[in-house]
Formats: structure tokens, C-alpha cells, sequence
């Protein structure tokens, strides 16, 4: 039996992203993983994505750590566009991780938001990198 399609759009440097892989490769799952600083995602897939989540590219949009507020992306007068032409120019900007399965796609802020689209349960227990308990013994 082959193993279900996921893919992570990840950042190993970012908490949530790690913990996120580890949720998933607690279901027995090995994801594609996209680092998207290093290959980000073309124009149409990350428009795919955003309506996919039914999500605007705003609500996307990462601001900590980024250049959104030097480029000028936190003004409300700026379109969606606008934050769509500059994620293609700075992939920081796009808010991470994402994860694609066959029952949807999801900003997994917090990690354990991922486990409303895993097509596998928990395998076993679960701790955050900070210690925190997300998925106990039994696998839930």
C-alpha cells in the first residue's frame, strides 16, 4: 500500500514548520517537502494555493521577520496583487508552513491545525519542540 500525497511547503529554520513535518511523519507519512525560500512556488501555484485554502494573499502574507512593512505591504490600500507581485520577489513573505493533502490545503499556524487534513491518524504520542503534548500515547 503506497503512502498518501502530502507536501509541505517548509521553512527548517521556523518551529511551527518542524513541528508541522513532525505531525505529519507521526501519521506515517514522508511528505513532499518544498523549502520554499529555496524553490519557491511559481505565480500559478501559489495563486492555486491561496484560493484552495480560500484565503486571500493578505492573509497569507507574513509580516514578522519579513519586508512587508519596509515595502510597504501592511498598508490597507495595498491589493492583494500588490502582496501577490512581492511574495513571487521575497518567498519570506509568504506565511509558512502550508500543507497539501487530498482533503485540503492548510496554513498549519499552529502546527496541529495540519491533523484536520491528514488522511492517516497519529501513530503515537507527540511533543512540540517546547515540550508540549499535542498527541498523547493513544495516537489523539
Amino acid at each position: 500500500m503506497s503512502s498518501p500525497i502530502v507536501t509541505i511547503y517548509h521553512n527548517p529554520a521556523c518551529g511551527t514548520s518542524r513541528n508541522t513535518l513532525g505531525l505529519i511523519r507521526n501519521a506515517g507519512i514522508e511528505p513532499t517537502i518544498i523549502e520554499y525560500l529555496v524553490t519557491p512556488p511559481t505565480r500559478a501555484e501559489l495563486t492555486s494555493l491561496i484560493a484552495r485554502m480560500e484565503t486571500t494573499a493578505r492573509a497569507l502574507m507574513r509580516d514578522k521577520g519579513t519586508p512587508a512593512a519596509e515595502l510597504g505591504l501592511t498598508d490597507p490600500a495595498r491589493s492583494d496583487e500588490d502582496i501577490l507581485a512581492a511574495m513571487m520577489i521575497h518567498p519570506i513573505l509568504i506565511n509558512r508552513p502550508i500543507v497539501v493533502t487530498a482533503l485540503g490545503v492548510k496554513l498549519c499556524r499552529p502546527s496541529e491545525a495540519v491533523l484536520d487534513i491528514l488522511p492517516a491518524p497519529q501513530r503515537g504520542d507527540f511533543r512540540k519542540e517546547d515540550g508540549e503534548i499535542v498527541v498523547a500515547r493513544t495516537g489523539k
